[in-house]
């Protein structure tokens, strides 16, 4: 059964009911006796099952993994989309070293 939140418009005191979808709203506050309405909550979600981790995805490598090159030292993957820093002018294959 659903868990509902209401607050009451006069105190201000807000309560749960855990009620049927089917079954009808409270309309009063169990603290002043005034008019409530029930609140909008974020729902609860749990995702299960493959497809949902990193480790599921292609290669099994994320953006900004590291990587042993040159002997044992790690560095970190480049990524095609990583803007060049200022000032260095990007390297093409046209252009000498």
């Amino acid at each position: 059964m659903p868990l509902y939140e209401y607050e009451c418009f006069l105190c201000h005191h807000r309560f749960e009911r855990i009620q049927r979808a089917s079954a009808d709203p409270v309309e009063a506050c169990p603290a002043c006796g005034g008019a409530v309405r029930r609140l909008l909550g974020a729902p609860a979600l749990q995702f299960k099952g493959s497809g949902w981790y990193v480790t599921d995805y292609g290669n099994g490598r994320s953006r900004g993994t590291t990587e042993t090159t040159n002997g044992g030292s790690e560095q970190p993957t480049a990524t095609s989309d990583a803007p060049a820093a200022k000032g260095t002018p990007a390297k093409t294959p046209e252009s000498p070293d």
